[in-house]
């Protein structure tokens, strides 16, 4: 089965491409299209009845996160009884998935090299990540050049979305973890580098596969070995897209800066760090703290500069939704593991973020 978005790999050429490959090899292709941005759990189940109708024994995402996420879901539920929401909940456990390949098309999630979904279930206004080690890509193919007609736009949700996840490794509570620092640091100076190249010429190759590269190394559990980073920004931009349906990495460029104001004095240090290594703050006549504040103004002028959101506002959204959305961030209780957020902190930096 082969499973896409919206359909602009009609429009590129990579729809071509992959289905002469698939028709080489004699395939018996049945197509699903329509993924949505934030995938949905109703979309999941009908793909789920259509494998399991047609006997379908390998799927092929080509696509980006939304879509292989989808797959990830579809994968698990074919050989599961129960509803495939009750997999995202936790509430059934997946025993066996079909096999799966990616063939990816925007720099983003990282979900070309892991075993994590995320999926949204629109008559509950919910959006939870899961989970299962059965469910890792058997081959992904990343073709730099398949990413050139990414949309301004959806290429800097990407960059942000990439840049977050680095972050959300590197705020956790581990002791000597030195070099996974260096590595989140590098990693997140060779994206800011490569990111104005992109934006200047979408057709630059060398800059878009650095992109490509960096979305897949940021979370793949390489720069995180041996610690659990906090997710609690994830945890919060899941909440407001669940109600909203805005795109996960302009969420992630609001609402970060405000999650690392409002935690800052939980390790100034850290931040220095970050502020200091890769925002290269001069710390001349400052104190730690208004160092590591520095560093945070510095991320979020440079998520500014490249077109990212920095107000929630931007999507149209005002106090009247609020309540809604802390509710739905604060179902299953506090969350984060480097700072827990309570449903005040929640408060704090949703209306910070309006």
């Amino acid at each position: 089965m082969l499973v896409y978005g919206g359909g602009s790999i009609k429009n590129n050429g990579i729809y071509d491409d992959v289905y002469e490959t698939l028709s080489s090899l004699n395939a018996n292709i049945i197509e699903f299209g329509g993924v949505e941005p934030n995938p949905r759990v109703e979309t999941v189940e009908k793909g789920i009845q259509l494998c399991r109708d047609l006997a379908v024994d390998f799927i092929l995402a080509v696509g980006g996160g939304s879509v292989i996420d989808c797959v990830k879901l579809i994968a698990a539920g074919v050989h599961t009884k129960a509803p495939a929401w009750d997999i995202v909940t936790k509430k059934a456990k997946v025993e066996q998935a079909l096999p799966f390949g990616v063939v990816l098309t925007i720099a983003a999630t990282g979900s070309e090299m892991n075993s994590g979904s995320v999926i949204t279930n629109w008559s509950t206004k919910e959006k939870y990540g899961w989970g299962s080690p059965l469910v890792f890509p058997k081959f992904s193919i990343l073709d730099p050049s398949y990413t050139f007609s990414v949309p301004k736009d959806q290429t800097i949700y990407g960059i942000v979305d990439s840049m977050s996840h680095v972050l959300e490794h590197y705020f956790h509570t581990t002791a000597h973890t030195e070099f996974q620092d260096r590595m989140c640091e590098s990693l997140l100076i060779t994206i800011m580098e490569a990111a104005p190249d992109v934006l200047k010429n979408p057709d630059d190759f060398d800059a878009r596969a650095t992109l490509m590269y960096g979305s897949t190394m940021a979370l793949n559990n390489m720069i995180n070995m041996g610690f659990r980073g906090d997710w609690a920004t994830h945890n919060l931009e899941h909440a407001v897209s669940a109600v909203h349906d805005i795109p996960h990495g302009g969420g992630l460029a609001i609402l970060f800066p405000n999650w690392m104001r409002h935690f800052v004095q939980e390790d100034v240090n850290r931040f220095r760090q970050l502020a200091t290594r890769v925002f290269h703050v001069d710390t001349s006549g400052l104190s730690d703290l208004e160092v590591a504040l520095k560093g945070i103004e510095k991320l979020e002028q440079f998520w500014t500069s490249i077109g990212a959101p920095s107000k929630l506002s931007t999507y149209g959204i005002t106090e009247n939704t609020m309540n809604i959305i802390i509710d739905r961030a604060m179902r299953l209780g506090t969350f984060g593991n480097f700072a827990s957020v309570t449903e005040a902190d929640a408060m704090t930096i949703y209306y910070a973020s309006l």
